[in-house]
């Protein structure tokens, strides 16, 4: 890759990441003083990212029905069955993460090479005359290269998070599985914690009491986060975060 293109390509991320933190500027100078706002309630489907989800599907089974019959082919119960089952039900999501991950590495590399080119002969040249030796060298190429690398890395980290999330359901997949998403919002004093909770779940694993766990949804997608005044605290600067970007170091 040209220096040129280098060059270019840097220019931009900088001017990305100018203009990115720019507007994140703008922003908290135009709720100075004031609580983060909750997001307006949207429909999930509606949103410019949403895209419906399609999955592997058997094939479709024609139903039958029995006349002067009380008993549905296929019903899973006698009575109505009150969990969610269609678009638009909701349904409480159990999360209750508790992971703990430990681990220890440690790599060492050790290079050396040496390189050396000798023309003396090459061609013929010890044939020609004394003035060619003063034109041709004995070495045309000679390195020597040493490298040496030790990295150790040490992880220990432990995440725990127990809460309920209503979901509501988006759509319902040819074979009954349910795309699942649900959103929380919760502001306390001027910091907002924003949890997101999608998959897709299967009407069999939906308890008596509308609850599933979060281990039993498929493709599952947990985000936890948050913004306001202690997020802007914890957050390094636009600048930093552009030096640490650009410089090679």
């Amino acid at each position: 890759m040209s220096k040129r293109v280098v060059l270019l390509r840097c220019a931009l991320l900088s001017t990305v990441a100018l203009i990115s933190s720019s507007c994140s500027t703008f922003e908290q100078l135009k709720h100075l003083g004031e609580t983060p706002p909750l997001s307006p309630v949207k429909n999930p489907t509606s949103e410019p990212g949403y895209k419906p989800v399609q999955m592997p599907m058997p094939v479709a089974q024609p139903a039958s029905y029995n006349p002067n019959s009380l008993w549905r082919n296929g019903s899973r119960a006698f009575f109505n069955d009150q969990r969610a089952h269609q678009v638009g039900d909701i349904l409480t999501v159990k999360v209750n993460i508790n992971d703990t991950a430990e681990f220890q590495d440690q790599t060492q590399l050790q290079r050396s090479t040496t390189e050396d080119s000798e023309i003396t002969n090459f061609l013929g040249a010890n044939t020609l005359a004394n003035p060619s030796k003063s034109i041709l060298p004995g070495s045309l190429l000679t390195t020597n290269g040493n490298t040496q690398m030790n990295g150790n890395g040490t992880i220990n980290r432990q995440d725990q998070l127990v809460t309920n999330v209503a979901a509501v359901v988006t759509q319902v997949l040819p074979n009954g599985n349910m795309v699942i998403e649900g959103k929380q919002e919760i502001r306390l004093n001027s910091e907002m914690r924003e949890l997101l909770v999608a998959g897709v779940a299967r009407p069999e694993d939906i308890e008596s009491d509308n609850t599933i766990e979060l281990p039993k949804i498929a493709e599952a997608r947990v985000a936890y986060g948050g913004k306001g005044t202690l997020t802007n605290i914890q957050t390094a600067p636009w600048g930093q975060q552009a030096t640490s970007v650009l410089l090679p170091f």
